[in-house]
């Protein structure tokens, strides 16, 4: 499969998405999770493109609900406006507005529209969950509805889908990720028939049963916002002493995870997803400007839980994104034990004694809007 073969298609498709029909305002919704990644993606290439593929669990209650009530645009200059939590939040909506700039030649119907869109989260923000990455999946969701309402381009759930995670990626690269549920893995490798680095795949039918009911209980170490943006953590990948050792060692994390994955072996499966978390700091510490993104409660508390896993013979991994908190991936037969503990021995350690008890879902869903809001001009 060539490289670009998606942005060749959505491009040369895209030159027939300009003349519509729209006489009044109308309204679509979509809620998008967030997902964690087991193996992680950290570098880029070209446009949003990943160093190494990348392989998520998606997430049920952590979560972005987007409604986006659109017009015809009456001049030259469309509007768009941004609400996050019912306020206007200009700073996000200055970023919408370049995103849409950027994705326009896949859209170019978005300029002949207004927009007003209605966001919030389901989680805390600095919160360990990947906010951009519900986010953007959402608004893709719900800008590929926009198409489909106009154009009647995307009636197929698959193609639907696999627009929406192109258009993600171009907004945050794990974004493509959240537009499938369960199990998804992002990048080109051997190992994954079809699988390319323009957008995501579902990967659930090749997952172990064992694996498709874990719980993940996400320890809020600290709130605190982080210190610099994963775009700037993703350039230092790019002059990195470790670069090449580190794109050699993905690829075999991931071979070994994918055969993890398939046979329920969750012993295998922990200790590749406790690699891949400690090797993203490691990466970020031996960076140029350094980075110290762990606190240390952070510490504390991975030693705890290998202290607890050892005592009580379990099986369950924890992983780490960008930040200090920690994500546990639990198989529900652990989930009494695994809660308990939190409770009982770790909460002491957490920011306002703070957690988010959530679980793998089916992915995105789309919004029943009843009826549309009427767009004021």
């Amino acid at each position: 499969m060539s490289d670009d073969i998606f942005t060749k298609r959505y491009l040369q498709e895209g030159k027939l998405l300009t003349d519509f029909e729209l006489s009044n305002a109308e309204t679509v919704g979509w809620e998008s999770p967030s997902n964690i990644a087991l193996i992680k993606y950290w570098g880029k290439l070209g446009d949003q493109l990943p160093l190494n593929p990348s392989i998520s669990f998606t997430l049920k209650n952590s979560k972005t609900v987007t409604k986006i009530t659109y017009q015809k645009a009456k001049n030259a200059q469309p509007n768009i406006e941004y609400f996050f939590e019912n306020k206007q939040n200009l700073a996000f909506e200055e970023k919408v507005k370049g995103y849409f700039e950027k994705i326009s030649i896949y859209l170019p119907f978005i300029a002949k529209l207004n927009f007003k869109i209605y966001s919030h989260n389901t989680f805390p923000h600095s919160a360990g969950v990947a906010s951009s990455a519900s986010s953007f999946s959402a608004l893709a969701l719900c800008l590929c509805s926009i198409e489909n309402n106009l154009f009647k381009t995307l009636t197929n759930n698959d193609d639907l889908y696999q627009k929406a995670s192109f258009l993600a990626r171009l907004g945050s690269g794990s974004a493509c990720r959240s537009i499938y549920g369960k199990t998804a893995i992002w990048g080109k490798t051997d190992f994954v028939n079809g699988s390319t680095n323009e957008l995501a795949l579902p990967m659930d039918s090749q997952v172990h049963n064992v694996f498709k009911t874990y719980g993940n209980a996400i320890l809020i170490i600290d709130f605190g916002k982080k210190s610099f943006s994963s775009t700037e953590g993703h350039r230092l990948m790019q002059n990195h002493p470790f670069a090449n050792a580190r794109h050699s060692q993905a690829l075999d994390n991931m071979d070994r995870l994918i055969t993890a994955l398939k046979n329920g072996d969750e012993k295998n499966f922990s200790q590749i997803v406790e690699n891949e978390a400690l090797t993203l700091h490691a990466l970020m510490l031996s960076s140029n400007p350094s980075i110290c993104l762990m606190k240390s409660n952070t510490l504390t508390v991975i030693t705890k839980l290998r202290e607890f896993r050892d005592n009580r013979n379990l099986n369950f991994a924890f992983t780490l994104d960008a930040g200090p908190n920690i994500h546990i991936l639990y198989p529900q037969t652990a989930r009494k034990q695994v809660v308990d503990y939190i409770n009982s021995e770790l909460k002491a350690y957490f920011e306002n004694e703070a957690w988010i008890d959530d679980e793998l879902s089916e992915g995105p869903k789309p919004l029943n809007i009843v009826t549309s809001v009427r767009y004021m001009e």
